[in-house]
């Protein structure tokens, strides 16, 4: 599997992002932007596609494969794209709050830590549907581990299409999420003008 070595900090000024986005709560010291260079198009629809894959941790062939599948979906495929990278396991899981960052939501579901629908499921990129159940499977519900995450993360607030149950570490897949609530600084129509050329 491809590791992405890059400081996350360092990552996130060249792409002009806020760690917020990836659940560190922590500014940069330096700004955010590098210089004020004028960008060519291509550029800017690059970094729109490298910021998209850094903040959901994808890879370029599994991107291109979520874009291709957006496309032969109903509807605008920039959104569907944006859909789809929410619906992933890992992002659920941090959205939930039993992850500080996606990061540590996809080592979570790595280790065989998390039921779907009652099966055991330990596939980051694994898509969910509408009414599927997550949950943290009994055996680990107690562990040291989860009570460290909820009390970083039970301020943050589920998206209104998820429902979490943090006392019984389980939540639920409520309808599909539109692109107003997924709160990513990405602009999807730059991804498809780059990946229409």
């Amino acid at each position: 599997m491809a590791r992405d070595m890059v400081p996350v900090l360092k990552r996130c000024r060249s792409l002009g992002l806020d760690p917020v986005y990836l659940g560190i709560d922590k500014k940069s010291k330096r700004t955010l932007t590098h210089g004020t260079r004028k960008k060519s198009e291509y550029a800017l629809q690059l970094t729109e596609k490298q910021k998209a894959k850094f903040i959901y941790g994808v890879t370029e062939k599994p991107f291109r494969n979520y874009f291709k599948k957006a496309s032969k979906m109903r509807g605008i495929a920039g959104t569907n794209l944006m859909i789809l990278l929410e619906l992933r396991l890992d992002n659920v899981m941090f959205r939930l709050g039993y992850g500080r960052t996606r990061k540590e939501a996809r080592q979570i579901v790595d280790h065989r830590h998390v039921l779907v629908n009652g099966k055991l499921v330990n596939i980051p990129s694994y898509q969910l549907k509408v009414g599927d159940v997550i949950e943290i499977k009994e055996a680990k519900k107690g562990d040291q581990r989860y009570k460290d995450i909820l009390e970083v993360t039970g301020g943050r607030t589920s998206p209104e299409w998820l429902e979490a149950d943090h006392e019984n570490l389980s939540g639920k897949v409520l309808e599909l999420p539109t692109r107003e609530q997924i709160d990513v600084p990405v602009n999807e129509t730059l991804i498809v003008e780059l990946y229409s050329k």
